[in-house]
């Protein structure tokens, strides 16, 4: 049991994620956002270099991005917005300022519902806004001794939306819990593509403990270099290990911002917590206010896809599908299965889906847009009528969706149909039973585990051909 089960202190956390948006070009100009594998500081210009004299010019999509996400989680979205300049000077920073929004968002308020081992929990939001990212620092050893820091300025200006939470979370398990459904809508609306290994999500947590029943927060820290939801689970638990300790030996807290260190398991101090006040906000005067009218909210809203809590309650309702499906992204794809005619049954295609199309789809980020759910629903017929085992079931499903060859034309190529008939397993059921007589003598004994083996040794002979319900049921008949 944590310290922070034990004594009379409260948890509070407070999430701030940002996700760099699916778009083609930057924020304020025309440079590729295709930075992955790009020469470093190849992706640039005069606006995203913080040249002098350059103007930004508003990208479209990025704002229907946080527009589509603030529909998502019910947020207040205001008639007029504008931009502010934060000011901070740091290596990754060109300008010297970021451009982003202040005191008015483009989407304000919402909640995201999120499941606990504790239950259901209604995470309360505070904002959505948008800004540019900056440069990325790389920092590495030199021959002879010594480190640099080097920026490269091709993630400068990638559009990216802030999604902030009220302090409203309890625990570290309802905070990763948060970031995966999170990432999971985001996916789902196409807002971003939400990759935490490259950088594309960005978790930070603000986490503080207070005496219980009272309302004041404590002192708080902000956890960053969370590149995982794993980290950010492990981290945020660290943090209030470390403060619950020092609380109970009086030590004294301070307001910090500190990075996670996944390999050791623990946080450290980076730098003393900056207020917004020390960003010196003040509006942006090379961008106008932002409009946003009826006409374009609702259009935006016509192209929602449904949402992943909609989807649970239909797969739950509709299929008896446990809720674990939806979370995994692929919901198009598994749909056109359970379309195709005759359909298959939903909970052996949840099976194969949930156990091959996933573990595949981690080499190939796009298999599931490529591959038609039509050869999900015949691998899964297969499998229902017995045609072929399950194992063989697994492999040509899994080769399917790395090759792109059609389920049936494997199933063809490889011999694979399920031998039934017993007068074509007669003479490999009696090749068994004459190179086993010591099993076979057991199984007339009445051992179960015998005859397991024995039907083991037919499935080898086979190549896992044969259906081994029928021949469990040959071999008990032949020995008795």
């Amino acid at each position: 049991m944590s310290l922070a089960t034990k004594t009379d202190y409260e948890v509070v956390v407070g999430i701030e994620i940002h996700v760099q948006l699916k778009t083609a070009s930057k924020m304020f100009c025309s440079c590729s956002t295709e930075v992955r594998g790009a020469a470093p500081n190849s992706n640039t210009c005069p606006v995203c270099l913080g040249l002098p004299g350059a103007l930004p010019v508003i990208n479209r999509r990025a704002v229907e991005h946080v527009l589509a996400t603030g529909l998502a989680i019910g947020s207040a979205i205001p008639d007029v917005t504008r931009w502010d300049r934060k000011n901070y000077f740091y290596p990754d920073l060109p300008k010297g300022y970021q451009i982003s929004q202040f005191d008015l968002p483009l989407c304000a308020g919402g909640t995201l519902p999120v499941e606990s081992s504790d239950g259901p929990v209604v995470v309360q939001l505070r904002r959505a806004h948008l800004e540019e990212d900056t440069a990325r620092l790389l920092h590495q050893d030199v021959p002879g001794g010594g480190r640099v820091s080097l920026v490269d300025y091709n993630r400068s200006g990638i559009p990216l939306m802030e999604i902030v939470t009220e302090p409203c979370i309890g625990s570290a398990e309802v905070a990763r819990r948060y970031a995966e459904e999170l990432r999971l809508l985001l996916l789902t609306i196409g807002a971003s593509d939400a990759a935490m290994e490259d950088g594309q999500m960005r978790v930070e947590a603000n986490v503080s403990l207070r005496p219980r029943g009272t309302e004041a927060l404590g002192t708080r820290t902000e956890v960053k270099n969370m590149n995982s939801f794993r980290s950010v689970e492990r981290a945020i638990a660290f943090e209030i290990e470390r403060q619950t300790r020092a609380l109970e030996t009086n030590e004294k807290l301070v307001q910090e911002t500190r990075g996670w260190d996944d390999t050791r398991g623990q946080t450290y101090t980076m730098r003393l917590k900056e207020e917004s006040m020390d960003y010196r906000y003040f509006p942006e005067p090379d961008l106008p206010p932002l409009r946003t009218d009826a006409a374009m909210i609702g259009a935006i809203r016509g192209r929602m896809p449904e949402l992943p809590a909609a989807k649970r309650i239909r797969y739950r309702t509709d299929y008896g599908l446990l809720d674990g499906l939806v979370a995994d992204v692929g919901g198009d794809y598994f749909d056109s299965a359970l379309r195709f005619d005759p359909p298959p049954d939903p909970k052996v295609a949840a099976s194969l889906f949930s156990k091959i199309a996933l573990r595949e789809r981690n080499n190939v980020p796009n298999l599931l847009d490529i591959r038609p759910g039509a050869e999900l629903a015949l691998a899964s017929n297969l499998r229902t009528s017995g045609a072929i085992s399950s194992q063989n079931v697994e492999e040509v499903y899994a080769e399917h969706l790395r090759t792109g060859t059609p389920v049936n034309d494997i199933v063809a190529a490889k011999g694979l149909r399920q031998m039934n008939d017993s007068s074509e397993l007669a003479a490999v059921i009696d090749k068994v039973i004459a190179a086993n007589e010591a099993a076979a003598a057991d199984v007339r004994a009445g051992k179960d585990q015998a005859l397991k083996f024995l039907t083991g040794q037919v499935m080898k002979e086979t190549r896992g051909q044969a259906n081994a319900a029928v021949v469990a049921q040959l071999l008990g008949e032949r020995l008795k």
